[in-house]
């Protein structure tokens, strides 16, 4: 049976998919097809090229990956002209971390992703081509980080309109798993800038992830890192862990919708 899992952006609670997966992987429920946009986009492709979950985690507790976001938040709150940076860092660290020569062809795993087309005012859902580039441009929050150019248009996170790319698994797989890290909870405090900023991120986030969580056959959301905010880069483990445990509690029904899917395509 075909299996695929659609990984969701939303900033450092991103990461949480590595947990997801590590519960799967150890009950042997292993994806073929992957897709992804964010930080779903960045462990997704981690997963497609074959890394593990124990693997991905240890790329992630290198701190340095995220200074180059921490970095474009110092400088927005302190000279906004400024405050929008590259994502040279994250290329370097794709660049040391999958197969070379860096093309969607080399991966283990068939990988989607998406990205925002700033030209074209739509999404768009890259399986081809240079995979680094793709990840870059999905990863490149609007604001913090510059676009990235592929071809003659420039790309910006692909959160912004489509954070939980389903579309391509649905046509090819039999079951689809859908992972929401996206914190859709009553807030009853958001008072300063920063605060509202991502709030409204994550508004834009979940109004396009809630109709396509609803075209998935298994729905996976770890509630306890929504408490957690879209740059708590520091609290990686934590995020990891959490969703690990969720996943866990939630495998029962798991392994039973997957048992009753087989039946049905078998």
């Amino acid at each position: 049976m075909k299996i695929g899992i659609s990984l969701c952006g939303g900033g450092a609670r991103g990461w949480a998919h590595i947990g997801v997966l590590r519960a799967l992987e150890e009950n042997n429920i292993s994806p073929q097809y992957i897709s992804g946009a964010s930080a779903g986009a960045i462990v997704g492709t981690m997963y497609a090229s074959g890394k593990t979950p124990a693997e991905m985690l240890e790329i992630s507790k290198d701190a340095s990956i995220f200074k180059v976001a921490l970095g474009g938040l110092i400088d927005i709150a302190m000279m906004p002209t400024s405050g929008i940076t590259r994502l040279s860092y994250l290329r370097e660290i794709l660049e040391q971390h999958l197969p070379q020569p860096f093309e969607f062809e080399q991966l283990e795993k068939q990988m989607f992703i998406s990205v925002t087309n700033l030209n074209e005012c739509n999404y768009e859902v890259i399986q081809s081509g240079n995979i680094i580039d793709a990840v870059t441009a999905s990863a490149a929050i609007p604001i913090i980080f510059k676009p990235q150019p592929i071809g003659d248009n420039m790309y910006v996170d692909g959160g912004l309109v489509n954070n939980l790319p389903v579309e391509p698994l649905k046509s090819i797989c039999d079951l689809v798993i859908g992972v929401n890290v996206n914190n859709n909870l009553y807030e009853a405090e958001v008072n300063n800038v920063l605060e509202i900023a991502q709030r409204s991120f994550e508004i834009i986030l979940w109004n396009n992830t809630k109709d396509r969580l609803r075209q998935c056959d298994i729905v996976i959301e770890p509630e306890p890192i929504f408490e957690y905010g879209l740059f708590d880069f520091g609290k990686i483990e934590d995020i990891v862990q959490y969703a690990y445990e969720c996943t866990k509690i939630q495998m029962p029904n798991i392994r039973a919708k997957i048992k009753e899917m087989e039946l049905h395509v078998g």
